[in-house]
């Protein structure tokens, strides 16, 4: 019953823009309502109609926008940032429809479209703009010898780590670093590696590891299964040399190595990818071997108790619940060391590009949990072993932030290029999670492509939103 008022709750707060806290007040004089029934209080029935004679004596039509929407008043900023958001115009969030989860081959194609993913990164912002949000956490972390210690949960082409790394040798030019970044996907490894060379150069105290391990064994370095750790591959590459050109021709040596080891295949049960073989790659500069030794893993497992996890999209949108906390969210926060921070992000949609969905797929919604429900399942799963996290799920303005896709004005202003078109295009059913086998009636037509140039003339661009949440472990 809470999770059904909490529901509606947190639906009439989008749409009119009120806090929770606001609401609670004004509606029962409970500033801490929301809180106390994700906490699993009770109410009574009068408690519950007053809420619901509330709600619906405060949903007024004239309220309503142009597009029939209650537009958010108030403009979304980054925590401690100036780069300003526009609003956010809330509609209801509708029921998803059914997903074919039973078909391994849908999913699988969703993560392994490349063309998908580059075309994506490469004329959207959200990237850098994670890059920028995930930056901000090192303010609020405290490190410990013998090193600063972080888990990227998909390191995906590497730019966003890549990024973290710059802004982590800008804040702590002097501390070794130890990082760990998990990723099946061998052609996002080639693209992380590719980027690292001028990393080793500017920082040299660099521990770092690539893994393909899963969620529940990365941050440790260990395979729990005893079948998969008797095949599990572990490589070691001190760099020799002292320039970037040196690195890079070493890293890039390592081809032969990912192409026979790094390989990944469908699971049954999930359809999602898994890898064929586990496998843990160290790279680090051998001038540096005796200050890195105490940080360097060795086979058998190490110790996590990471400052800094980064989960940028680390799970499919419409997976369960049940999935993205336990067998995701949960294990990367048992990895936080006292005082580190768990910083996950997600799509939120309520966005331009979800309104090219909505033309083409009307009721369509892959978001189907907010980071509230999340953080709620996490702290189930983790029971009382989470009584020194904090699950922060902040307001709005501190959690949502926008990421647009690159264009120039003179593109929109008259009739908008096919290239342009299936840019924005790609970004939206990317985004959106928008399985290969959906696309074939779509694409058989123009629809799709006028869908899109209606939004973008009506938008005057495209955007998106995701959703931040932190964990944090309380420092001894």
């Amino acid at each position: 019953m809470n999770d059904v008022i909490l529901r509606e709750i947190s639906e009439f707060c989008r749409q009119s823009g009120l806090a929770e806290s606001t609401f609670g007040r004004r509606a029962v004089n409970d500033g801490k309502l929301a809180s106390r029934l994700r906490n699993g209080g009770r109410i009574t029935t009068e408690t519950l109609d007053r809420i619901r004679s509330f709600i619906a004596a405060n949903r007024h039509p004239d309220a309503l926008g142009r597009s029939g929407i209650i537009e958010r008043p108030a403009e979304l900023r980054f925590a401690s940032s100036a780069m300003p958001v526009s609003s956010i115009p809330v509609p209801a969030r509708p029921a998803p429809p059914p997903t074919g989860g039973d078909d391994p081959q849908r999913n699988f194609r969703f993560f392994d479209n490349r063309q998908k993913y580059l075309l994506f990164v490469n004329t959207c912002s959200e990237k850098w703009v994670v890059a920028h949000r995930v930056s901000l956490e090192l303010a609020s972390i405290h490190p410990r010898p013998p090193a600063v210690r972080l888990f990227d949960a998909g390191v995906g082409d590497g730019s966003v780590l890549t990024r973290v790394m710059r802004s982590m040798h800008d804040r702590f030019p002097h501390m070794p670093f130890y990082i760990v970044g998990k990723e099946i996907s061998l052609e996002d490894i080639r693209l992380t590696l590719q980027k690292m060379a001028d990393r080793f150069l500017e920082h040299p105290s660099t521990a770092l590891v690539l893994t393909n391990l899963a969620y529940t064994d990365a941050p440790w370095l260990a395979v729990k299964s005893l079948s998969a750790a008797s095949s599990l591959v572990w490589h070691e590459l001190p760099l020799a040399g002292s320039t970037a050109h040196r690195f890079e021709s070493q890293i890039m040596d390592l081809e032969p190595f990912l192409a026979e080891n790094w390989k990944a295949t469908v699971s049954p049960k999930t359809g999602n990818p898994v890898y064929e073989r586990p496998v843990v790659l160290v790279i680090y500069r051998d001038d540096h071997r005796f200050l890195l030794d105490p940080i360097i893993p060795r086979p058998g497992g190490t110790v996590a108790n990471y400052d800094l996890v980064i989960a940028s999209q680390p799970y499919r949108a419409r997976a369960s619940l049940d999935f993205k906390a336990k067998r995701v969210i949960a294990p990367l926060a048992r990895a936080l060391g006292p005082g580190g921070r768990l910083l996950a992000i997600h799509s939120y949609g309520h966005d331009p590009g979800m309104e090219i969905i909505q033309k083409v797929w009307p009721g369509d919604n892959p978001f189907v949990h907010d980071r509230h429900q999340i953080l709620k399942a996490v702290k189930q799963e983790v029971g009382p072993a989470g009584r020194d996290l904090n699950f922060n799920a902040y307001a709005d303005n501190r959690s949502l932030f926008r990421y647009d896709m690159h264009t120039l004005p003179s593109e929109l202003s008259g009739s908008i290029g096919t290239s342009t078109l299936f840019a924005a295009w790609n970004a939206a059913i990317y985004v959106a999670q928008v399985e290969d086998d959906r696309l074939g009636d779509v694409v058989s037509d123009d629809r799709y492509l006028r869908a899109t140039r209606e939004v973008l003339r009506q938008q005057g661009g495209l955007w998106f939103y995701d959703e931040s949440y932190v964990i944090s472990r309380r420092r001894d």
